[in-house]
């Protein structure tokens, strides 16, 4: 059989170089977007379009050359489209959702922070742990880590709570009907009001083992009226969902922030606490488990995940450990499996 990888064809120098050049011109790309988001820039774009760099800088009280600079990088990387005389400045076509539209579900701007804030200081971490492999969890880091962590996965949570959760077979019967749903890793509780919102007549309880993520999402619960519907609670979902008494549980990019040696545990426990035919959802990220897959486009995001948060200990797992851990647990195939956005799995299992 020839090798997938070995057949691939020899680049020449020149290509191996032009990649150096795109990756590296990646870098600046994300620091732009960051002071874009940071400035308001994007948002000033968004609600005034059409404006020239002195009348943006201007209206939002910065030096002009820097603008005129900003602008002019941004519209080369195709963030913004440029017209003469002028020239003036408008978005490109859907960055104003994108990256001037927070709430929306596109809304990549959580995400890019978290390059350019988080990624940026856990890199420099990595020179020391690569010699004494000791990790720095991304629990307790406090209130705007948890934030940013909470934006940077909106869309998914979105996703869930519109598309993803209503396509399994009887759960939007059963939540109409005064079911639960619990989310395993609530975070800061914004997939929790979403899911409220969702499923009206459901009950929703979120779990989380970081005590200040539980105390912003219970804030987040009373802010927008929900309590007694919807609670948060602190602790392992084995402690805090009894057995036999939810009808779904959700775990968005949970399972590869848990350690690989309590993975099969919390699957078990995620498990008990289902009622018969209760759905477990899984949106999350695989590992790729041959060379053919780590070339392959599906796999790249994963792969990115896995350098990006090896300083906080975090393990993405092959589709052969995901497939185990739940056939351990007692959730016989055949379990759904597809592919969202640029490489998160979605796995559903039904007790």
């Amino acid at each position: 059989m020839t090798d997938p990888v070995a057949a691939i064809p020899t680049p020449t120098a020149d290509e191996q170089v032009a990649k150096i050049f795109a990756w590296r011109r990646g870098f600046d790309a994300v620091h732009l977007i960051a002071l874009g988001l940071d400035l308001g820039l994007f948002e000033a774009l968004k609600a005034a379009p059409g404006r020239t760099s002195d009348a943006i800088a201007q209206a939002l009280g910065f030096d002009a050359r820097h603008v005129d600079v900003w602008c002019r990088t941004a519209c080369g990387l195709g963030l913004l489209d440029g017209a003469e005389p002028g020239p003036t400045w408008t978005l490109a076509p859907w960055f104003d959702q994108i990256l001037a539209s927070p709430g929306h579900p596109r809304f990549l701007g959580g995400y890019v922070r978290l390059g350019s804030e988080v990624a940026a200081d856990d890199f420099a971490r990595l020179r020391e742990a690569f010699r004494t492999g000791v990790a720095t969890p991304f629990q307790g880091r406090g209130d705007a880590f948890n934030a940013l962590i909470a934006q940077s996965t909106w869309g998914l949570q979105v996703a869930t709570a519109k598309k993803l959760l209503p396509a399994l077979d009887g759960l939007t019967e059963r939540l109409a009907a005064g079911g639960t749903v619990a989310e395993v890793g609530c975070g800061v509780g914004n997939l929790l009001v979403q899911l409220a919102k969702a499923f009206p007549a459901a009950r929703v309880v979120g779990v989380d083992i970081d005590t200040d993520s539980i105390a912003a999402a219970t804030a987040r619960i009373a802010a927008e009226g929900l309590v007694g519907r919807v609670e948060a609670r602190l602790g392992t979902v084995g402690a805090a969902v009894e057995a036999g008494s939810v009808d779904a549980i959700v775990m968005i990019e949970v399972l590869h922030e848990l350690a690989p040696g309590v993975r099969d545990g919390v699957i078990v426990e995620c498990h008990r606490a289902l009622r018969p035919g209760g759905w477990l959802l899984v949106v999350d990220e695989t590992a790729p488990e041959t060379l053919d897959e780590m070339r392959r486009p599906e796999f790249q995001f994963p792969l990115m995940t896995a350098i990006e948060e090896l300083a906080w200990g975090n393990v993405i797992p092959t589709r052969s450990e995901q497939e185990r851990l739940l056939s351990a647990a007692g959730f016989a195939p055949p379990w759904q499996r597809s592919l969202l956005g640029e490489g998160f799995t979605v796995l559903a299992a039904q007790r």
